[in-house]
């Protein structure tokens, strides 16, 4: 079977807190023991949108790595580089960018969102226009097969299918793609050959999808079958040319129970964050001040939990027993606030403790950060170039 590929990406924008971690960096310690892992900085995107304060970008991005491998990230298990020290990114972007339409651009759902979101910033730049295109080659240059994201980012994924589609449709037929389809089909010998014709007449014909994964696992299978024909057996099964640039799916991540100081979803533009490496003394304050239910004016007066922030932090962080503490004593004004606050500045800070005594060794030792990203950008770099070769010499651009 094909390798499973994971890619995901962080823009460098700032300080990294508990939202990021419950969101996107547990998911990420977990995704590099279950499969090929790459994650990367993602600089140039950070341009898209801070393209004229380059400083906060400059800051960030050393940060967030110590803050990844102090949550966890391992670079023996995945790989871990920068957008920008990777070249080939930009070379498939401005490829791809030959055959988009410019409609596809348009129309990604993001693109509105976020002009009405940041209409402060003047985003009518080529550049925001076209990040979902570069955000495409990111994938599509390693041949993911898996991008984790949230909802709201599933039309970036089915843009990039739409891309890797049109590209093997205009590109993937070398000269003689049927005959040397054909010639393919008979090196599976005859029983095979007709199964797989009985298959892909099956999906060809009526859209089976079972009859499509039956016949991908057998052409997978074939032992003595040589990349090429594989991907002229899989490009010929779909009606297609060669696949050249795989088609990823999307994975969609556990939505964040990661609730902000003010109840809303922690996010660094509601100024309601607290961050991995952040004191304790600042933790505890923040925690402490905390808005709770409007009814508690006095410490006599009953509350509920369901109207305090506070409570949610709970669920993130407290056993049932003390769930159940709270809400008693909250409901019978048995306990006040900031008694109430105690046990998850407690729980929060027992969280932060070993990533900030990561973070603390690694933020010591720059140089050794800056090795494991040299060497994650070194691996990054030759799977880079193994699909610009393919890319170039489909688009007739090897000269020799």
């Amino acid at each position: 079977m094909a390798v499973e590929r994971v890619l995901s990406g962080m823009r460098p924008t700032g300080s990294l807190h508990l939202g990021h971690y419950h969101g996107v960096l547990k998911n990420w310690v977990r995704l590099q023991h279950e499969h090929e892992c790459l994650f990367f900085v993602a600089d140039w995107h950070a341009l898209t949108t801070h393209y004229d304060t380059p400083e906060i970008i400059e800051e960030s991005v050393w940060d967030m790595v110590v803050d990844w491998l102090a949550a966890g990230v391992d670079p023996a298990n995945a790989t871990i580089f920068i957008q920008s020290r990777v070249p080939e990114h930009a070379e498939l972007h401005t490829l791809l960018s030959m055959i988009t339409p410019l409609g596809w651009l348009e129309r990604v759902p993001t693109y509105k969102d976020q002009m009405e979101k940041l209409a402060q910033k003047d985003l009518s730049t080529y550049g925001f226009l076209g990040y979902p295109l570069l955000q495409s080659a990111d994938i599509l240059i390693y041949k993911a097969t898996q991008v984790p994201v949230g909802e709201d980012q599933i039309p970036h994924i089915e843009f990039t299918r739409e891309i890797a589609r049109r590209f093997n449709h205009i590109y993937g037929r070398d000269a003689g793609f049927q005959e040397k389809a054909e010639a393919a089909i008979k090196k599976l010998g005859t029983k095979r050959g007709a199964l797989y014709e009985e298959l892909r007449n099956r999906y060809q014909t009526s859209g089976d999808e079972e009859a499509l994964e039956s016949a991908r696992a057998m052409i997978e299978e074939q032992q003595g079958l040589s990349i090429g024909d594989k991907e002229r057996l899989l490009g010929y099964l779909e009606g297609g040319g060669k696949i050249i640039l795989l088609e990823p799916e999307y994975k969609l991540t556990p939505a964040s129970k990661m609730p902000g100081l003010d109840g809303q979803k922690m996010s660094k533009s509601y100024n309601n964050t607290i961050s991995l490496r952040e004191d304790v003394d600042s933790v505890a304050k923040k925690i402490k001040t905390m808005p709770t239910d409007p009814a508690r004016i006095r410490r006599s007066d009953p509350g509920d939990p369901a109207k305090c922030p506070v409570w949610q932090l709970h669920e993130v962080y407290s056993d049932e027993k003390t769930q159940e503490w709270v809400t008693s004593g909250c409901k019978s004004a048995g306990i006040g606030c900031i008694e109430c606050k105690t046990p998850v500045i407690e729980s929060v800070l027992a969280e932060l403790k070993p990533i900030q005594e990561r973070a603390a060794r690694y933020a010591e030792d720059p140089t050794l950060v800056k090795n494991v990203v040299a060497e994650g950008c070194e691996r990054a770099r030759k799977l880079a170039r193994e699909c610009m070769r393919e890319v170039r010499e489909a688009m007739g651009l090897s000269y020799s």
